[in-house]
């Protein structure tokens, strides 16, 4: 019996005095970065009755906080702004229309990613919330009587639209993006990303004697992007 408890005393140290190695190898320091993207987005609204269009381009930016708590897993939380909208296709009609909606941005987003340290892959997927900061609209002929402009397309084609004032400033949707990050150095590192944002609000009222049944934004966003890791 004393033997075993000389035994039992002896592995217990033992496993004290590796405690510190086991724990410095298993455990990963979070890991906080700040940064900024910018590029160029790509959209169209989701309309029901549809309407004839052509994808819009606009721009995208936005600073962020990277929190990297696991090896795989982190999160991020941006600010920023994007340009969505619409551009109508009026075909081989010489008429021209297009709606730039300007929001100010803030997705939260789950962030996962896996690579080598000086190279990763990531995707990014969470909620977005957005307000709209700006309304613009450029057309070449007159836009609210379009049917008395001469060379304007007949037929069943919806164009209320076009003059309709924005009801609904706030949208929110989700996004998702997939990416890739290459390091400069362990503190620097540049990124590219592809994000897609499906929006879940409608700009138009939606009730049943409504005109649109649904109005709501889809944008891709490709952006260029710096981060400083902080710790």
């Amino acid at each position: 019996m004393k033997r075993f408890s000389k035994i039992l005393t002896a592995a217990a140290v033992a496993l004290l005095a590796l405690q510190p190695a086991l724990r410095a190898e298993t455990h990963y320091k979070p890991h906080i970065s700040i940064g900024g993207r910018a590029g160029m987005t790509m959209s169209k609204m989701s309309f029901s009755p549809s309407v004839k269009q052509n994808w819009q381009s606009g721009t995208a930016g936005a600073v962020s906080l990277r929190y990297a708590e696991e090896k795989i897993f982190g999160l991020i939380a941006e600010i920023g702004w994007s340009q969505r909208g619409w551009s109508e296709n009026f075909e081989e009609s010489p008429c021209e229309y297009t709606r730039t909606l300007t929001y100010l941005q803030l997705p939260v987003l789950t962030h996962i990613y896996f690579g080598s340290p000086r190279f990763k892959c990531f995707v990014n997927l969470g909620p977005e919330f957005a307000y709209m900061i700006g309304d613009n609209i450029s057309a070449n002929f007159d836009y609210r009587n379009p049917y008395s402009v001469e060379g304007f397309p007949t037929g069943a084609r919806m164009t209320e639209q076009m003059s309709m004032e924005i009801e609904n400033k706030f949208d929110y949707g989700i996004t998702a993006g997939l990416g890739i990050e290459f390091y400069l150095t362990p503190r620097n590192s540049i990124t590219l990303e592809g994000r897609f944002y499906y929006g879940l609000g409608n700009i138009y009222p939606a009730a049943k004697a409504d005109t649109f049944s649904a109005s709501r934004n889809t944008c891709l966003e490709v952006t260029l992007g710096y981060n400083f890791r902080l710790r």
